[in-house]
């Protein structure tokens, strides 16, 4: 049967009506990208699984410090170990099968996931686990530091009925189990979310799943998991930029009360200096920890999304995985949300007083420099009276100085300029060497005074 293009089986009416075959894209060219965005979609498929199946999974924190190929050059030393060849990557994900046991490896941005699939043998030990076949020097290589470890295993329910187990469960025990029914009631889940030996563990029941069914609640369960702890990443973070902001709110309170008591720009400088000091610090931690909270809210959505795709059911007595992620997982998660709020508000509180404080410094230096230009203006108006004194003076000098040369000519030729004395000759050109000098320097101090208005 033929599909449309929307992916639904065609009609017998529309197989009529449409082509055989679409026409070929001749003469277009492909997106460089438009491959590998189309796989990305399709890409890490859940592994169909039957019960009895056991299943390993570890989450490696690698944090771009081990970069893909030492992965992949790890992956084919195990393939080597087991004489098979090892399948080509695509992307950042592939699945090896060595006969005793199938492993998928997907890479992520902050870490790698190892998942373990294997059927447990008639004889094998009731806590058998998938990586038993996994030679132990190649699993404790692995790059990266070790984030989850969890075993699952897949039983059908025909075989161990879930009322027998329920039964052996007490709702008022510490170790609180959770339980719930799943895909509608096509399976059963158990967990209590603890670390037995460094590894948590899941028993999930078959009642009715398809294999990809299986496949998908253990591919969700394992994801949960993994999203559950990387979330939880930004826990410690939180409790540390916690502390942080309450130094850092005490320290803004006293710096504002040191603001508003503040007598002297000193004063308000020194102010100044302290909270710019404070505001570097809480950007520095901003910085910091943007992508640590950012990722964290990501992860947990992705949490409740793979949950409320479980489509569990509840059972008396117990709690459901989503109400242990409601009454564990929300509270730290709504935690670092709020200090990270709590981070932005603080920042955005510094920048306005700092801004408020820049302006009381600014208007100060204002106020300053409106006294020191008025001081100025006062000392060239005096600096012009006593220039005015001093031509006054020059007036007197230039002329004592002009009615001696007068006298010194006059004695010279006193027989040619009798009856007239030198002495009388001096007394009348004294007024006339003073108006000339003081009409001299009237003139010079018009010309300057159009050229100045020129520019």
């Amino acid at each position: 049967m033929r599909l449309a293009n929307d992916g639904f089986p065609c009609t017998h009416e529309a197989q009529d009506t449409m082509p055989e075959s679409a026409p070929a894209l001749t003469g277009l060219t492909d997106h460089p990208l438009r491959l590998a965005l189309n796989n990305e979609i399709h890409a890490r498929p859940p592994v169909p699984l039957e019960a009895p199946q056991l299943v390993s999974y570890v989450a490696i924190s690698h944090d771009d410090e081990f970069p893909r190929s030492v992965e992949v050059t790890h992956l084919r030393n195990l393939a080597a170990a087991f004489a098979v060849p090892l399948p080509e990557a695509t992307g950042d994900h592939l699945l090896l099968d060595v006969g005793a046991f199938r492993l998928k490896w997907e890479r992520h941005t902050e870490f790698s996931s190892y998942s373990f699939f294997r059927r447990p043998e008639p004889d094998e030990p009731a806590d058998g686990v998938a990586i038993r076949a996994v030679p132990p020097g190649w699993l404790a290589a692995l790059p990266g530091r070790l984030l989850v470890a969890t075993h699952i295993e897949i039983k059908a329910a025909a075989d161990f009925p879930p009322q027998s187990i329920l039964a052996k469960l007490s709702p008022t025990d510490s170790r609180q189990t959770v339980v719930s029914q799943v895909a509608d009631g096509a399976g059963w889940v158990f967990t209590d979310f603890l670390l037995v030996d460094g590894w948590s563990r899941f028993l999930v029941l078959d009642g009715a799943f398809t294999p990809r069914q299986a496949g998908r609640t253990v591919q969700r369960l394992l994801e949960i998991e993994t999203y559950r702890m990387t979330a939880m990443l930004a826990f410690p973070v939180a409790k540390a930029v916690g502390e942080l902001l309450s130094r850092a709110e005490a320290e803004l309170a006293d710096l504002m009360d040191l603001m508003g008591s503040a007598s002297s720009p000193q004063d308000e400088r020194a102010v100044l200096g302290r909270l710019t000091r404070l505001a570097a610090e809480v950007e520095r931690s901003v910085a910091r920890t943007t992508f640590r909270f950012g990722a964290g809210a990501a992860y947990y959505r992705l949490v409740s999304h793979r949950v409320e795709e479980l489509r569990e059911r509840r059972i008396q007595g117990f709690p459901t995985i989503e109400e242990f992620m409601e009454r564990r997982l929300a509270p730290a998660i709504d935690t670092c949300a709020t200090i990270a709020r709590r981070q932005e508000d603080l920042s955005s509180r510094i920048a306005r007083n700092s801004q408020l404080l820049r302006t009381r410094v600014d208007i100060e230096l204002q106020r300053q420099n409106g006294e020191l230009l008025a001081q100025m203006n006062r000392r060239a108006k005096l600096q012009l009276r006593l220039q005015e004194t001093v031509e006054g003076l020059s007036v007197v000098a230039i002329t004592y100085y002009g009615s001696q040369l007068v006298q010194y000519l006059a004695k010279g030729a006193k027989h040619w300029l009798e009856p007239l004395t030198p002495e009388a000759i001096t007394a009348v050109s004294i007024p006339v060497i003073a108006g000339i000098v003081a009409l001299g320097l009237r003139r010079m101090r018009r010309a300057l005074a159009v050229q100045e208005g020129e520019h």
